[in-house]
C-alpha cells in the first residue's frame, strides 16, 4: 500500500500516460436522494470522434445524380418528330514499328492496323411509344489504334438508337428509311475506316516501310425522324365524339376521358382481341375540327397518323343536331390533307345511342348517308358486338390477305 500523497501522484502520472477511453470506467451506482441509488457514468467519452467520422463520410459521399426518366414517364410527353445529328466513330490510327528480338537484327515491320469506328444504328422497338427518349445528337464509338506484333486495334461498338415502330427517317425532304416493323434497322451513320500500319505497305522493293495512315473520321448526317402510328384501324371524329370512351370499351387501352374538348392530345393504340385469336390494332386519333388541314385546332400534326391505317372508323356524336354533317366535314378534311385518304374502307359509328335525342336522329342519319351505320353506346356498352363483327370483317378483307401472302 502506498501512502496517500504517493497514490495521488501515481494516479496523475497514469492518467497522463493512458488515453481517456481507457480511464472510462463506465456506469457506477451512487447513493442519491431519499436513499435511492442512481446510475451515473464517470469520465464519459467525448463525442468528438463520432462527429469527425461523420464528417469524413460526408466528404467521400458522391453527389446525387439526376434520375433518368422511366419509359412510363416518357410516354406522357408524346413527341412524333425529332431532328437528330448522328456522327459515326473515328477509326483508329495505324502504327509504324519494327520487330525487335534478340539475335534477329532485321525483324521487319510489324505495325498493326487501327480498328474501325462504330456505326450509329436506328432500331425499331415495339416497347418505345414516342420519340421523346431520342436525343438531339449521337456520337459513335471510336476505334483503337493498332499495336506492335501485327496487332490490330479494337473496332468501335455499334451504337443503337431505339425508336418507335412506324418511324420515317428523312434526310432533307427525301425518305431514306421506313422502320415499319419491329426489329428493323437502318445504319444512320457509318464509322470511319481504321488506318493502316506499316506492315500493310511491305513490298519487294520496300522491305522496311515507315509509312502508316491515320484513321478516317466517321460519317456525319442530319436526319429528321417522323413518327406515324401503325394501326389497322383509325378512329376519326370531332372532339367529344366519344372516341376515347369507345377505345376503352373495346380494348385494354386507357386513354383519358373527360367532358371537355381535346382531352386526347396524342394517339392511343388499343388491341382488340377477336374470337379466332386475331388481334386488331385500333388507333384513337385526337379530335379533328373544321380547318384542321390549315393547322387549326391541333392542326395537321396528328393527321399523319391516319396515313398508315388500312380502314377508318368515323365516330359521330349522334346527340348533336344534323349529325350527318360531321361525316361530310371529316371526309373533306382528310381529302384536303391527302388526296384519296377519305376513300379508304370505312364504317360510320354513331355513338351515344343511349340518349333520347340521339335514338330519334338515327333513322334520318341512315337515310342521309345512304349506308349502314353501327349505332352503339360506349358508356353503356350497348351494341358493341356489331362493331366488333364489322372490325373483324374489314380486317379479313384488307389486312389478312397480305399476312397470308
Amino acid at each position: 500500500m502506498l501512502p496517500g500523497g504517493m497514490r495521488a501522484h501515481f494516479s496523475e502520472l497514469t492518467g497522463a500516460m493512458m488515453p481517456s477511453r481507457l480511464l472510462s470506467v463506465g456506469p457506477r451506482m451512487v447513493l442519491g436522494g431519499v436513499g435511492r441509488w442512481t446510475r451515473v457514468r464517470l469520465w464519459p467519452t467525448p463525442p468528438r470522434l463520432l462527429s469527425a467520422s461523420c464528417a469524413d463520410c460526408a466528404k467521400h459521399q458522391e453527389p446525387p445524380r439526376k434520375k433518368l426518366l422511366s419509359e412510363k414517364k416518357l410516354k406522357r410527353h408524346f413527341v412524333d418528330h425529332r431532328r437528330v445529328l448522328v456522327r459515326g466513330g473515328r477509326g483508329g490510327d495505324g502504327v509504324s514499328c519494327f520487330h525487335s528480338e534478340p539475335r534477329k537484327e532485321f525483324g521487319g515491320p510489324d505495325g498493326g492496323d487501327g480498328g474501325n469506328g462504330g456505326h450509329v444504328v436506328l432500331r425499331a422497338d415495339q416497347q418505345v411509344k414516342s420519340l421523346s427518349s431520342v436525343l438531339s445528337r449521337y456520337q459513335g464509338s471510336h476505334g483503337e489504334a493498332g499495336g506492335r506484333k501485327n496487332c490490330s486495334g479494337r473496332s468501335g461498338a455499334l451504337l443503337y438508337i431505339r425508336v418507335p415502330v412506324g418511324t420515317l427517317v428523312k434526310e432533307g425532304r427525301e425518305v431514306v428509311a421506313d422502320l415499319w416493323c419491329p426489329g428493323k434497322e437502318y445504319i444512320a451513320a457509318l464509322g470511319g475506316a481504321g488506318g493502316k500500319g506499316n506492315r500493310f505497305f511491305l513490298a519487294n522493293d520496300n522491305r522496311a516501310p515507315v509509312t502508316c495512315t491515320p484513321g478516317q473520321p466517321g460519317q456525319e448526317r442530319v436526319l429528321f425522324l417522323e413518327l406515324k402510328t401503325v394501326a389497322h384501324a383509325g378512329m376519326v371524329g370531332f372532339p367529344n365524339a366519344g372516341k376515347s370512351s369507345l377505345l376503352r370499351a373495346i380494348s385494354n387501352a386507357r386513354p383519358a376521358v373527360a367532358s371537355y374538348p381535346f382531352t386526347t392530345l396524342k394517339p392511343h393504340v388499343g388491341i382488340v382481341h377477336c374470337e379466332d385469336h386475331q388481334q386488331i390494332a385500333v388507333a384513337d386519333i385526337p379530335g379533328i375540327i373544321r380547318g384542321a388541314h390549315q393547322n387549326r385546332g391541333l392542326g395537321s400534326t396528328f393527321l399523319r397518323h391516319i396515313e398508315r391505317c388500312r380502314f377508318l372508323l368515323f365516330v359521330v356524336d349522334l346527340s348533336e343536331p344534323e349529325p350527318w354533317t360531321q361525316v361530310e366535314d371529316l371526309k373533306s378534311e382528310l381529302e384536303k390533307y391527302e388526296a384519296g385518304l377519305s376513300e379508304r374502307p370505312h364504317v360510320v359509328v354513331a355513338n351515344k345511342i343511349d340518349l333520347p335525342q340521339a335514338r330519334a336522329a338515327l333513322p334520318q342519319l341512315r337515310a342521309r348517308l345512304g349506308q349502314s351505320v353501327v349505332a352503339l353506346s360506349a358508356t353503356t356498352r350497348e351494341n358493341l358486338e356489331e362493331l366488333l363483327l364489322r372490325l373483324q370483317e374489314l380486317h379479313g378483307q384488307h389486312v389478312a390477305p397480305e399476312l397470308r401472302w
